[in-house]
């Protein structure tokens, strides 16, 4: 199976290298920067699998039809990657990782449904500098169909990407994917304050932040009429346990879970954006607790606010204090 994988970030790097090292034929899509890094150095990945320099080929566009293509760019960005290399991918199966519920959609305006598998990423990574990836935690890689039942496509690819990390087999996408906006919704703290997930949540006032926005945002769902699926060591039980204990004492607990996820300085997906002086996929997440609230005619003003805030950061690039933060959402 040729397989192409679009987006050379943490993600998509750590996903590309990994087929590469179990012998697939993987070639990796990626911006100028990181091609000239990898051609010269190639693909550095360390972490809890060890340290790996793997030689791959990337490129900056496709310029053959692959069987797979793995699609790793940020949600705002898929439109553009779609779009450049359609002529080569119109016809090949498509695996969306994105955060969100909004990537598949975006893939359907170029791409038959029937090709499109969705896909949820559990494991960790952070992006050092092009080229150069810490893989921080191990995770299962969730795929399905968002609608309809899975298939001989589905179990298909579902055994390729086995060969790099534990694949999981999904036939409610929609509530996991729901689910798993909680798990990221967090990424937003550490992205205004400019730090690390755990010196952001080592902080008890800040971690109490993070309670009220999944607090805010089970409310959203709710009222949407939304199920949530529980995923593999997150169940929905973590969310609705923490949201109904005493603010202090669910931030305490927080706080503890956070601070102790990596051993190395975990970034989180927005922030790692900023830091590359891109945007973030901050819309598709906070946001899309906002947008699901209009639809539902109710407010959710701390998502609102921290989403904003996220936005201001990315065009000044310089962050807020705990103190701004803490007057900003109180």
């Amino acid at each position: 199976m040729k397989i192409a994988v679009i987006g050379a970030g943490a993600i998509g790097g750590l996903i590309a290298g990994y087929l590469k090292l179990k012998s697939q034929g993987v070639s990796l899509i990626g911006h100028a920067d990181t091609v000239k890094a990898i051609k010269e150095k190639g693909l550095e990945i360390s972490g809890v699998r060890g340290d790996s320099s793997i030689k791959i080929d990337i490129a900056t566009k496709l310029n053959y039809t692959p069987d797979l293509v793995i699609l790793c760019t940020k949600t705002q960005d898929i439109e553009s990657a779609v779009k450049e290399n359609l002529m080569f991918i119109k016809n090949a199966v498509i695996v969306t990782t994105q955060n969100g519920v909004q990537a598949d959609n975006i893939v359907a305006k170029y791409i038959p449904e029937e090709n499109i598998i969705s896909s949820i990423v559990m494991f960790g990574s952070t992006y050092l500098e092009p080229g150069k990836i810490v893989h921080n935690f191990e995770g299962s890689w969730i795929i399905g169909r968002v609608s309809g039942d899975n298939d001989e496509k589905v179990v298909e690819i579902s055994k390729t990407l086995g060969q790099a990390f534990p694949v999981i087999l999904s036939e409610d996408m929609k509530g996991m994917k729901y689910l798993k906006i909680f798990v990221n919704a967090n990424n937003c703290i550490p992205a205004i304050l400019g730090v690390s997930m755990q010196e952001a949540f080592s902080d008890i006032e800040i971690s109490r932040i993070s309670v009220a926005i999944w607090k805010e945002g089970m409310n959203i769902v709710q009222k949407a009429g939304i199920n949530l699926v529980s995923l593999p060591d997150f169940g929905v039980e973590k969310i609705t346990k923490l949201t109904s204990l005493p603010g202090i004492e669910a931030a305490k607990i927080f706080s503890m879970i956070m601070v102790n996820l990596s051993k190395e300085p975990l970034y989180g997906s927005i922030l790692q954006s900023i830091k590359r002086k891109r945007s973030s996929e901050i819309d598709y997440i906070n946001g899309e607790f906002v947008r699901l609230a209009e639809s539902c005619g109710i407010e959710a003003p701390l998502n609102k606010k921290l989403t904003e805030m996220v936005h201001v950061v990315e065009r000044s690039n310089a962050f807020f204090s705990k103190e701004d933060l803490l007057d900003s959402v109180k």
